[in-house]
């Protein structure tokens, strides 16, 4: 099944349509209802303590992700076994889609209403993409991965860019047609739940397990087999675990991702709140400089896929993570919208090649028999970064009353992520990838 282009279409066609929900629920427009419309001005007090809109945006993102980390390993060994990473991809992708529908029905004050459905969306999201990302390497080959790879963030920046525009155009057209502001951003909001779960069958249409699930050992077999299933997840956790031992560059690049990662997720989940809230940036600039990363994006996956067969994937991975770095110090400085825009622009080139280039390498890497199981620890350790880099940025600001200090602070993950990365030895990984198992 390499290179077969149904396949890849059928795969490449899912960052298509759930990118839909992380451009406009997750980054744009439901941040910007959230801390415009769902919290009142001066935030809310729990316990004595009052809270911004940002700071509950940024424990939010942060449950959500902490959720996946604890089950990602299981579920991905237990996909691996049961050959059923098709089945979880659908359940998870239905599941979140489902949830960002009924924000729709999230009227100003419904925080909690707005933070639980949020949550399970973002669950539904994050899960999905374990096991939409372990197909990667049955479809693609070792000398194609990164361009595959890269195919699929660019398709996801066309398509979510194109369902935000739809969204935009609906918001600036809201009061020709009768529709109010927070009407707009509701339906704009449906509009990419429906977007994702839509694009989607044509996904799962194509995409087709290669594997054929294994027989369950003969002490399972005597109690219920979603039990039996659970168990042997959680067996094939510890094995995994022991295994890991063997693969020191391996875990060394796992390390130095999940510390870089957690400032691109950050910026990814932080960046419209934090131009809502602290720049007091119109709805209109951060919408444009959202769509304007959309499409720079896709030009970004490309490029740095193309410029990773010249230099190596780890290469051009390491001159993202130097840009990227100039980004969050030009960010602390950045006060006028123009300054937003000239940060965009450099945003969407190196977001698109550091997302790309990362998970094609650590494709390229992990043992080809067991991908979901591996790209369980994938996802833990990329979403272990979105709980720590948004509760660092939530807190920061808390403590400091400003987000110019939570975004100066990214930094530190960038240059501490570059540095780990500048270890690892690529080609050792793979030897030991194929020998090991």
């Amino acid at each position: 099944m390499l290179n077969d282009k149904k396949q890849i279409l059928g795969w490449v066609m899912y960052d298509w349509a759930n990118s839909a929900y992380v451009t406009t629920v997750t980054v744009a427009l439901l941040p910007a209802y959230f801390a415009g419309a769902i919290v009142p001005p001066g935030g809310v007090t729990i316990g004595g303590t009052t809270y911004s809109a940002t700071v509950l945006w940024g424990f939010t993102i942060s449950f959500s992700s902490f959720f996946v980390f604890i089950f990602a390993p299981i579920l991905g060994a237990i996909s691996d076994f049961s050959a059923a990473k098709k089945k979880f991809l659908m359940t998870f992708c239905y599941t979140g889609s489902a949830a960002a529908c009924l924000l729709f029905f999230c009227n100003a004050g419904d925080i909690w209403q707005t933070i639980i459905l949020f949550s399970i969306a973002q669950i539904g999201f994050v899960g999905a993409n374990i096991f939409y990302d372990a197909f990667l390497p049955e479809i693609a080959s070792e000398d194609k991965i990164d361009w595959v790879s890269g195919l699929g963030f660019a398709c996801g920046y066309v398509g979510g860019g194109l369902q935000f525009a739809l969204a935009l155009a609906l918001i600036a057209l809201g009061d020709k047609i009768g529709i109010s502001p927070a009407m707009a951003a509701r339906l704009g909001i449906l509009m990419a739940a429906l977007w994702w779960g839509g694009f989607s069958i044509i996904s799962l249409s194509y995409i087709r397990e290669t594997k054929k699930s294994e027989p369950l050992p003969p002490e399972y077999r005597h109690i219920p087999r979603w039990l039996a299933f659970i168990r042997v997840g959680i067996v094939r956790l510890v094995v995994t675990l022991r295994k890991a031992g063997r693969f020191r560059q391996l875990l060394l690049f796992l390390v130095a991702y999940m510390i870089y990662t957690n400032g691109i997720q950050t910026v990814i989940s932080m960046a419209t709140i934090f131009g809502k809230e602290e720049l007091k940036f119109s709805n209109t600039v951060l919408m444009v400089a959202l769509l304007m990363i959309q499409f720079i994006g896709m030009l970004g996956a490309l490029g740095f896929s193309k410029l990773a067969e010249f230099i190596s994937a780890k290469n051009a991975l390491i001159l993202s993570l130097m840009v990227w770095s100039l980004v969050v110090i030009y960010a602390y400085f950045m006060q006028t919208p123009t300054e937003y825009f000239i940060m965009s622009v450099f945003v969407g080139l190196v977001l698109g090649g550091a997302q790309s280039l990362s998970r094609s390498l650590y494709g390229a890497i992990i043992p080809p028999q067991a991908t979901a199981e591996f790209y369980g620890f994938y996802s833990v350790f990329n979403k272990g970064s979105a709980i720590l880099g948004p509760l660092a940025f939530a807190l920061i600001r808390q403590f400091t009353g400003t987000a110019r200090n939570s975004i100066l602070g990214l930094i530190v993950f960038f240059i501490t992520g570059l540095i780990l990365l500048l270890f690892v030895d690529v080609n050792r990984a793979k030897a030991t990838a194929r020998n090991e198992i």
